[in-house]
């Protein structure tokens, strides 16, 4: 048997009858858009305080700005990790 053909009969997983664990259930609607929403968002808060040499988006609190852009980009970071 040729190895190119054992290997791809190896890495399917959607084979008919094999069964699926309930784990594998696709992302609701609107995962994608959300999880794409906030590394936007984080990613436009950071440029902006950066454009606005740090008086943007919230005056005041200087560099913590860097902090929840970067936190809005985490979270849609961390939701990629549960995209399938």
């Amino acid at each position: 048997m040729n190895v190119t053909v054992t290997i791809a009969h190896m890495s399917r997983s959607d084979e008919p009858g094999t069964p699926r664990r309930e784990g594998d259930a696709p992302n609701p609607v609107w995962f994608l858009p959300v999880m794409v929403g906030f590394l936007l968002l984080g990613l436009a808060w950071v440029l902006v305080f950066y454009l606005s040499n740090g008086v943007l988006p919230i005056p005041g609190i200087g560099a913590w700005n860097l902090a929840i852009g970067f936190g809005i980009a985490l979270i849609g970071f961390l939701m990629t990790t549960r995209w399938r």
